[in-house]
């Protein structure tokens, strides 16, 4: 049988025995392309023994957003669910408390947030240990990640962030512009309209090395190799984060500053003295990226009271699919009051209006 392992730590180690510059930009992202082929053969045979049923613990999403708390055995995880939400998550200082996935919500700004307590991670989750796989695999639906570090155990931190990133998960990241098209005949052609790290001749041997012979690709943004990877294997999910230091009442100011700017944490809190969980509210609120939209029937007022939650960015299309399942298909028109208008009551015949917070709308439908 073939040791997926020990061949992808043998090109590891070539890796870090190669010096990185332009004469070797190729020969390493060739090597780093080997190791993404090689590490999606061995999760492919995991699944195969494990079965997929054994994989993921079953959450129905539900309010206006998913807030996934993440971080190692009594981290504090189970405290700060308790001191944002009001649920009743066991809380004890031991490793394990929590053995199941341990939902609370969150109201704030007249918006519903579900955030989610996980079993702690330990090292080698992405490969199984402590269940780990099940804990990673609820990320893949959540919106926004919170990460909990133990301030006594600030080298926790970069465990978790390597875990995630075996387990296909990318923080605080946008998916890169990559545009990759196959095709019959004439090679593999490269265009892009803005400067990137990562030169033709690299992208052409990582493609070769994914067995493309033949495809257009166009780079609308600056990437990596590793990022280039990552599209064409187009199974990474993207997904915000904040970073919170925990048990914060434990540590001198000084120490507090130090771990703070080691691991680039966002905010420190101490559930027990409940400081910085307003603060971390706002943070919530804000990162999930929120506006709130109020809807008026015809020749009434508007809903002031209860907002409909939608995202940035949101359209007229997000408005009817939210609002029910026929509506796209059903609609006429819409009377917009507010930011995104020209004139009060504004008509709009196009689903593809986008929306700004506060604005009004009045849905007209066949």
């Amino acid at each position: 049988m073939v040791d997926y392992k020990k061949d992808i730590k043998e090109i590891e180690d070539e890796i870090k025995k190669t010096k990185y510059n332009k004469a070797t930009q190729g020969h390493i992202g060739k090597l780093k392309a080997k190791i993404a082929m090689l590490k999606g053969k061995e999760d492919q045979r995991t699944s195969q023994k494990t079965g997929s049923s054994s994989y993921g613990y079953t959450v129905r999403k539900s309010g206006d957003g998913t807030v996934l708390l993440l971080g190692f055995p009594s981290a504090g995880k189970s405290t700060l669910l308790n001191a944002i939400t009001g649920a009743e998550s066991e809380v004890g200082a031991y490793a394990f408390t929590t053995l199941s996935v341990v939902p609370g919500m969150l109201n704030y700004k007249q918006a519903k947030i579900q955030i989610l307590d996980v079993p702690g991670i330990v090292s080698g989750a992405a490969s199984g240990k402590g269940r780990g796989r099940e804990v990673l695999t609820v990320i893949q639906n959540a919106d926004l990640v919170l990460i909990v570090v133990d301030v006594t155990t600030p080298e926790h931190y970069p465990a978790i962030l390597r875990e995630v990133r075996e387990a296909n998960i990318r923080l605080n990241q946008r998916k890169p512009e990559v545009y990759i098209k196959k095709k019959g005949i004439g090679g593999i052609n490269v265009g892009r309209t803005v400067k990137t790290e990562i030169d033709d001749n690299t992208i052409k041997e990582i493609m070769r090395e994914f067995k493309f012979v033949n495809a257009d690709i166009l780079i609308r943004s600056p990437l990596t190799v590793d990022q280039f990877i990552d599209c064409i294997e187009n199974n990474k999910k993207y997904v915000p984060a904040i970073i919170c230091l925990t048990k914060g009442d434990m540590a001198t100011p000084a120490e507090l500053k130090k771990v703070k700017k080691q691991i680039n944490a966002d905010l420190i809190l101490s559930a027990h003295e409940n400081t910085g969980i307003d603060e971390l509210k706002d943070m919530i609120f804000d990162k999930l990226d929120f506006m709130r939209v109020f809807m008026k029937e015809p020749r009434k007022d508007a809903d002031l009271i209860e907002p409909m939650i939608i995202t940035r960015g949101s359209t007229l299309k997000d408005i009817c699919s939210k609002t029910h399942k026929d509506f796209i298909q059903k609609f006429r028109f819409a009377r917009v009051w507010g930011k995104s208008a020209k004139f009060p009551g504004q008509q709009f015949q196009r689903l593809n209006h986008v929306l700004q917070d506060g604005d009004v709308v009045e849905l007209h439908i066949r």
